[in-house]
């Protein structure tokens, strides 16, 4: 154990006067023992079966704090040192230490597809079926019906093909990686030809030209930012040109005097030249979505028969899987991109496989895919049903914590995320939340604190809770977190 004179006070004797060492000294010395802590803890059932070195970091941490306030000058009342007092913040800080660091929070912020936030969420189906292959032996990589060893990418290959028309697919860990092994595969120390216009940054600052970079391809650009012709394409291709590449901007739109060439057009070019053609879809979508108000995209299956060689888009986006990255083609490219030895460090894993099974299978029934996929779900719901929603949230709300905030239902637009759909807004409905007598940032901050975290958007000074990516089975829980973020006021 330190020995805190022998250690402090030499050093502090320069900085203080004698008087306010002796006072620190008597202070210090009410702080009780890690050891006297443990012992009081443990007379409560609630710390019995929780780690003993988690309960010691959580009572050195206190003890500490303390100690350093001491130390610093703070005015610190010997009452607050009693351990009886101090109890109560080690069982505060205890069960913060023991909460899991990543865990479930609640989306009121209505980005569907919020990446920070953990994109789509699945299914109960693919968490059934998850838990089932997860939690026992699998055949992974084994083949029931020969009885030797399998191939992990033929789980799903067969259901992607049938989906979406392709003659055959693999599954990397997520779409970069599938945009990266392709390029390695069909372009490594050849000559990439792009649109200026589509060189896209997705999210933490990853732009196409590095990856690109990285597989050891050659970038050439063509055409203006704006617009783009056959001819540009044409004018560029050399005996090293390797790829013919087409990224499609799903999070970003250059809008007003535009073109861009088809995929009709760019995939004829490459048959006269004998050069593969490829489109990184980004956000892939197996349905369309325009019925609900949004823009059309293509589809995946409508970009497979335009004729395209590869074709990559995500997982865990719109079509509203786990993290992954699809790829499509042509049975004779998708083998060489197998066969790559980049495969092996970007295969993905048995948890993937399986949540991406139980959503392909969805897909089978269109009729219904919208009603059990909740990505589609939340982007599909009715205003009306939304409206229905955020008035029951707010009668609940009106009745418990009327007396410290203000309570309202207003208009507001909700987006798809995910760097899908850019600029294409879902009308929503919003409970807005005003205290009355704390900062609405202290609020806020409350909230992300709870132990289901309730993450909102602060917009024109007014703490939102968006309805669409909010479920009905979550509003209990945001009525009582708000109910403890604002229990000192009530």
């Amino acid at each position: 154990m330190i020995d805190w004179n022998a250690f402090i006070f030499p050093l502090l004797s320069a900085s203080f006067p004698e008087t306010d060492i002796d006072h620190m000294q008597q202070i210090l010395r009410l702080i009780p023992s890690v050891e006297h802590c443990l012992l009081a803890l443990l007379q409560d059932a609630e710390f019995e079966t929780i780690p003993l070195m988690l309960l010691k970091k959580g009572i050195r941490a206190v003890l500490d704090d303390q100690r350093q306030k001491v130390l610093a000058g703070h005015k610190v009342e010997p009452s607050n040192l009693d351990l009886s007092v101090l109890l109560q913040s080690i069982k505060l800080k205890i069960r913060e230490l023991h909460q899991p660091v990543f865990r479930r929070v609640i989306n009121g912020t209505g980005v569907v597809i919020h990446t920070n936030l953990g994109r789509s969420v699945l299914p109960g189906d693919a968490l059934s079926q998850l838990s089932e292959t997860s939690g026992n032996y699998s055949n992974l990589e084994f083949d029931l019906t020969t009885g030797e060893r399998g191939s992990r990418y033929s789980l799903v290959e067969e259901l992607l093909c049938e989906l979406t028309g392709a003659e055959a697919a693999l599954v990397v860990n997520n779409n970069a990686a599938a945009v990266l092994i392709a390029l390695d595969t069909l372009a490594r120390k050849k000559e990439v030809i792009v649109s200026r216009g589509q060189l896209v940054e997705i999210g933490g600052s990853f732009r196409i030209p590095d990856v690109m970079a990285r597989s050891g391809a050659e970038l050439i650009e063509v055409g203006a930012t704006n617009r783009t012709h056959l001819k540009d394409y044409r004018n560029a291709i050399t005996p090293d040109t390797g790829l013919l590449l087409k990224v499609h901007t799903s999070n970003y739109c250059i809008i007003g005097f535009t073109s861009e060439v088809s995929n009709k057009e760019l995939v004829s070019l490459g048959k006269k030249h004998q050069i593969p053609v490829m489109e990184d879809l980004g956000s892939g979508c197996l349905v369309d979505l325009s019925p609900y108000g949004l823009k059309k995209e293509p589809t995946v299956q409508e970009v497979v028969a335009s004729g395209m060689d590869v074709v990559t888009f995500s997982g865990d986006k719109l079509l509203g899987g786990p993290q992954a990255g699809i790829i499509l083609g042509s049975r004779k490219i998708i083998e060489r991109i197998k066969r790559n030895p980049m495969n092996r460090a970007l295969r993905i894993d048995k948890f993937t496989l399986s949540a991406l099974e139980s959503i392909l299978r969805l897909y089978r029934a269109p009729q219904t895919v919208f009603e059990r996929v909740p990505t589609l779900n939340m982007i599909s719901t009715p205003i009306e049903a939304i409206q229905h929603k955020a008035k029951q949230l707010a009668e609940v709300l009106q009745k418990s914590i009327s007396t410290c905030c203000t309570v309202q239902i207003t208009e507001v637009m909700s987006r798809v995320g995910g760097g899908a759909m850019p600029e294409q807004n879902l009308p929503s409905r919003a409970v807005v939340l005003h205290p009355l007598s704390m900062k609405l940032k202290h609020l806020e901050e409350k909230m992300r604190q709870l132990d289901t975290p309730i993450i909102g958007r602060v917009e024109n000074d007014r703490l939102l809770l968006d309805m669409r990516t909010v479920r009905s089975d979550e509003l209990h829980l945001i009525a009582k977190g708000l109910c403890q973020a604002l229990a000192p006021q009530l």
